[in-house]
């Protein structure tokens, strides 16, 4: 990729649902197995599921960067090699690695290597330090500035990722400590428990409990750059980063979707603030923390912290209906258990399951046979589908 290109668009997905979500508007995507990841509750992909799905993913267009970026303690030295064989095998374009046991593994056996954000790198000299061991990208650290960013990508041959949408860590690049303080969880290998986003009060030396803006002291709101695109791109940032690993597939769907159409939008010269407004507003409609621009215009300050409100801001959460029990594909049709509450013709529903994404109107209920215009909670109902569904998977309602 030659600087100032369109930049390309990369999303994080944990399986093949999320693939399906954000293929239609993603150039890349990057993804995890069950080994030496930061996202150890994404084990959908193993080493030996690796090579399928990343023939999925290259069907589809898409490249596929694979994440090995955890720690990596001398017990799992040997995960490396079996990491980087099953990379080589399925054809990953490139991985994503701060550790230099990974690094000089991948490029011994001729993998890209893309600089992990782990690696907190903060000036041009450090990014050149790792083109020299072969490194193709450097995913900067999430606290630059765009100035800062500007300067590196001048300075640089190596290509430039940032991430510009997503959650943000407390912790420089991600590296904190805090998970594996109060619960032996270490967030550097991947088992991060998230207590900056628990309930916190301050207490005094004298047991009184101090007033503060809320209770979520450390909760840091999400990344959001949509609104300053043209500033991205005109930086000289490569690769565009959508953080979001483990969240659903209709909030890769909706965020993929927005930030194609304002790349989009710049290079064909319409983008507007009247279309930056709709696309901050469809991101506001799915999973997010409320929104800041991080420190890509200098400190975040408080404005960057959402201590009262916990976790989910969104207004508009969707609401788990059921689960499928049976597909008929003759049919076009699930069997479904309604478990949580009842379903309408003309809901909006979301079927979603490890490979199943399916978004759609309710157009038909049927109830032994008969028809329905609404089943309720406890109903065991036939429901019309649009695509194919799987047992297991789940329903909502959006």
């Amino acid at each position: 990729m030659q600087k100032n290109s369109k930049p390309e668009l990369i999303l994080g997905i944990r399986n093949l649902a999320g693939l399906e979500a954000c293929f239609r508007y993603a150039d890349a995507v990057y993804f995890s197995t069950d080994r030496l990841s930061l996202r150890a509750k994404a084990k959908e992909i193993t080493l030996e599921t690796l090579n399928d799905f990343v023939y999925e993913v290259k069907s589809r267009g898409l490249r596929a960067y694979l994440a090995v970026n955890s720690t990596v303690n001398e017990d799992r030295l040997g995960d490396i090699s079996d990491v980087v064989t099953a990379a080589v095998k399925a054809g990953v374009d490139a991985v994503i690695a701060w550790d230099p046991a990974v690094i000089l593994k991948a490029r011994k056996a001729g993998l890209e290597v893309h600089i992990s954000t782990q690696a907190n790198v903060t000036n041009h000299e450090t990014a050149e330090f790792y083109r020299t061991l072969g490194a193709e990208r450097i995913v900067l650290s999430r606290e630059l500035s765009l100035e800062e960013i500007r300067k590196i990508s001048q300075q640089t041959e190596v290509e430039i990722e940032t991430f510009v949408h997503g959650a943000m860590c407390m912790a420089i690049s991600g590296r904190c400590h805090l998970s594996a303080y109060a619960l032996g969880k270490s967030g550097n290998c991947g088992e991060c428990t998230q207590p900056c986003r628990w309930e916190w009060e301050l207490h005094g030396e004298n047991g009184l409990v101090a007033e503060s803006l809320g209770k979520y002291l450390l909760s840091a709101k999400d990344l959001c750059m949509i609104g300053h695109i043209p500033e991205l791109i005109e930086a000289g940032i490569d690769s565009f980063k959508v953080e979001g690993r483990l969240r659903n597939p209709g909030y890769l769907e909706v965020v993929s979707r927005c930030y194609r159409e304002a790349i989009d939008a710049f290079k064909e010269g319409h983008y507007t603030q009247e279309k930056v407004n709709i696309w901050e507003s469809e991101l506001a409609s799915v999973y997010n923390r409320g929104f800041s621009t991080g420190f890509y215009f200098g400190a975040p300050g408080l404005e960057g912290f959402s201590p009262a409100k916990n976790m989910n801001v969104s207004e508009n959460k969707r609401r788990a209906v059921g689960v499928v029990e049976n597909y008929y594909p003759k049919q076009k049709a699930a069997a479904v258990k309604l478990l949580e509450e009842g379903i309408k013709v003309g809901d909006e529903i979301l079927v979603e399951g490890n490979i199943t994404y399916l978004r759609q109107q309710v157009s038909s209920l049927k109830k032994r046979g008969k028809d329905l215009l609404r089943a309720e909670k406890g109903d065991e109902i036939g429901l019309a589908v649009d695509g194919i569904v799987r047992k297991n998977d789940r329903i909502f309602i959006i």
